[in-house]
């Protein structure tokens, strides 16, 4: 005999599990949801939207006469009957980006491409990112994402197609096609042409990066000390410094980046090199925030007033901005990227000046290893070292190792056959390729002089692309 206490828990537990089947038998399927969920394909055409709403708003019929004449829906006519919705609008939620800020996008891409600074997916986004966010400065938002980005290269799919990129092999000197070397110097030939430069070294410039590691010094020890070396005390910081010179050998002061954080008090701005800027990153090398620092507070203030101004520099280790690339095109600087992977042979001032400085500043120390990138010296001490060292870049025979390296690099005075054969690889000798990546629309260019419009509107016609298989954008043909 069940107490009433178990009678009345076996009826609640009865009546959960007939709730429970009710529920599973309510719930949709999981193809029902995908139905539901998809996009229903717009079965009329605005044509007919516009001559149903002359129809209303002539009197000659209702709302509901005129959906059901021309086959259009009726709240939809309805709503731009009441003016809730703005004849000729697009359906659906509203762009991210507006159509006139996307076309400056591709026109944006198109120049990148142009001037040897093939975009990838990620950078492109990014620049988007960037447009949303003037716009909307009060909305929490951290970058469009992959449906936007479908969506846009749909968009633009005349503009812009995907390839894989080329890779280069680990080691510089392993990978170098002349191919690309060519294509640059090819590029470099048609702006100095096309702007006027060839006879300008002053108004040329190139900047480079270099960097010291702070904290290790090679002593001489007994044996029985084991490894021959050790470390002295102290942090193992990295500095880099980013210098940057005219064809003239005239200089731009450097840029001083310090890793994790600056050295404590204002000592190391005192004792450094006069009108030097200082940063920081983690890493201790320039970043895209860095350069856009270094471009528009320095360089451009720094720089001569002439006009045009041509700076070569190695954008796929600090990519550039947005911002920089349209205060370059105000401004009149041609911004021009090295290939990837031929730094070593085409940086004028990789070509003799930083292993100059490097040898003065381990001369300064003291530390006979003139050729170890190791400098015992705290990072308080290094721009009063520095300022000592760099004096040799003004001195008469820094200048002419900054104009040697510029003939040797075959930069200036122009030269196609000025770099050393040994260095590249024979023509059509092919590196290993990487995943998908953006390239230009197959369409010839038959005016090169395109090319240099550094401070004029793109034209969107089609061009070639000098870094084949990059990511890279060409507009359609007008």
């Amino acid at each position: 005999m069940l107490s009433q206490s178990e009678v009345d828990w076996r009826r609640k537990r009865k009546d959960s599990l007939k709730t429970t089947r009710c529920h599973k038998k309510e719930m949709p399927s999981r193809n029902h949801l995908d139905k539901v969920g998809r996009k229903k394909k717009k079965k009329w055409t605005e044509e007919a939207m516009e001559r149903a709403l002359i129809e209303v708003k002539s009197g000659r019929c209702t709302v509901r006469q005129a959906a059901k004449e021309f086959g259009v829906p009726k709240s939809s006519l309805g709503d731009r009957v009441s003016g809730r919705v703005t004849p000729g609008s697009r359906s659906g939620p509203a762009q991210l980006i507006t159509s006139a800020d996307e076309e400056l996008l591709v026109e944006f891409s198109i120049y990148m491409s142009k001037h040897g600074f093939p975009l990838t997916k990620q950078q492109l986004v990014s620049f988007a990112s960037s447009i949303y966010k003037r716009q909307h400065r009060r909305v929490a938002f951290s970058k469009l994402g992959q449906t936007w980005w479908l969506n846009f290269r749909k968009r633009q799919e005349k503009n812009i197609t995907i390839q894989p990129a080329d890779n280069a092999v680990r080691g510089r000197t392993t990978c170098v096609r002349k191919e690309a070397v060519d294509q640059f110097l090819h590029l470099l030939s048609t702006v100095m042409d096309a702007r006027g430069l060839r006879d300008k070294p002053h108004q040329i410039f190139n900047c480079n990066e270099t960097g010291f590691q702070l904290g290790r010094k090679r002593v001489i020890l007994p044996k029985s000390a084991s490894l021959g070396h050790k470390a002295t005390p102290g942090s193992r910081d990295h500095i880099s410094v980013l210098a940057c010179f005219s064809a003239a050998g005239e200089e731009i002061h450097p840029f001083i980046i310090y890793s994790k954080a600056y050295p404590g008090g204002v000592c190391y701005k005192t004792q450094g090199p006069p009108n030097a800027l200082y940063g920081w990153s983690d890493s201790g090398y320039i970043n895209s925030d860095l350069f856009k620092k270094w471009f528009l507070k320095h360089f451009l203030l720094h720089a001569p007033k002439e006009r045009p101004l041509l700076l070569i520099f190695d954008g796929h280790k600090s990519p550039i901005n947005l911002e920089v690339v349209e205060t370059a095109r105000n401004e009149d600087v041609i911004l021009l990227c090295l290939p990837p992977h031929c730094s070593h042979i085409l940086q004028p001032l990789d070509a003799g000046l930083f292993v100059l400085l490097k040898q003065r500043f381990a001369a300064l120390i003291g530390d006979g290893c003139a050729t170890d990138t190791h400098f015992a010296v705290s990072k308080k001490e290094f721009s009063g070292v520095f300022k000592g060292t760099y004096q040799v870049a003004k001195e008469e025979e820094g200048v002419s190792i900054v104009k040697e390296g510029y003939r040797k690099c075959g930069i200036y005075p122009l030269n196609h056959f000025a770099i050393n054969e040994g260095h590249l690889m024979p023509l059509h000798s092919m590196c290993p390729a990487t995943g998908p990546s953006l390239s230009a629309s197959a369409q010839g260019v038959h005016n090169e002089g395109d090319l240099t419009a550094a401070g004029s509107s793109l034209s969107a016609s089609a061009q070639e692309v000098h870094n084949e298989g990059d990511l890279t954008a060409a507009g359609s043909s007008s």
